[in-house]
């Protein structure tokens, strides 16, 4: 298969800087003899207009209706959301793992408001926990998630998890993209 432009441009500055072979334990404790550490890519200012424009093109591909905000869970996700808004103009967010006790607190760190729609994004995920584990912080604040998008799709079955909630999923690469096996 022929990758668009952006996808192309995503798959290049995986493979310089963030595709890693050896032995590897995955956040779901399964190994595999490659890692992908998408920071390497989302944290790069000289990356982030690349992954920007590899999300947007992917929801443009899977028929994705505009947004209101953009965010995702902590740590990975964040340079993601900002590369999003940097391109798009949205404001973004953070769902962190626990609410935090102090300041405002909550799970959500950034620009989000109730009634919002949004696009909840990720670097990477194998089973999808973490994003799954992100989604009802969004929800509690009144917020429909409109899509779901990701650099990588390592594992082939999250688009299925979100497809039961009724949410579109929409990876701007899958595993076999870069040369693996899904689930590898």
């Amino acid at each position: 298969m022929t990758l668009r432009p952006s996808q192309a441009a995503l798959a290049d500055v995986l493979r310089r800087y963030a595709i890693r072979e050896g032995e590897f334990t995955l956040a779901s404790g399964r190994t595999s003899t490659w890692y992908l550490d998408g920071r390497q890519v989302s944290f790069r200012g000289d990356c982030l207009h690349v992954v920007g424009e590899a999300i947007v093109d992917a929801l443009v591909v899977a028929g994705v209706g505009d947004f209101d905000a953009v965010g995702g869970p902590a740590v990975g996700a964040v340079p993601v959301a900002i590369a999003v808004a940097l391109v798009t103009g949205k404001p973004s967010f953070a769902i962190r793992a626990e609410a935090k006790g102090h300041g405002v607190g909550g799970r959500v760190a950034g620009v989000l408001e109730p009634g919002q729609r949004v696009l909840v994004v990720e670097d990477t995920a194998t089973s999808g926990g973490s994003l799954l584990q992100a989604l009802p912080a969004v929800r509690e604040m009144g917020c429909p998630v409109v899509a779901v998008s990701l650099l990588l799709d390592r594992g082939g079955q999250l688009g299925d998890k979100l497809a039961d909630e009724g949410i579109t999923y929409c990876p701007v690469l899958g595993a076999p993209d870069l040369g693996f096996d899904f689930g590898s």
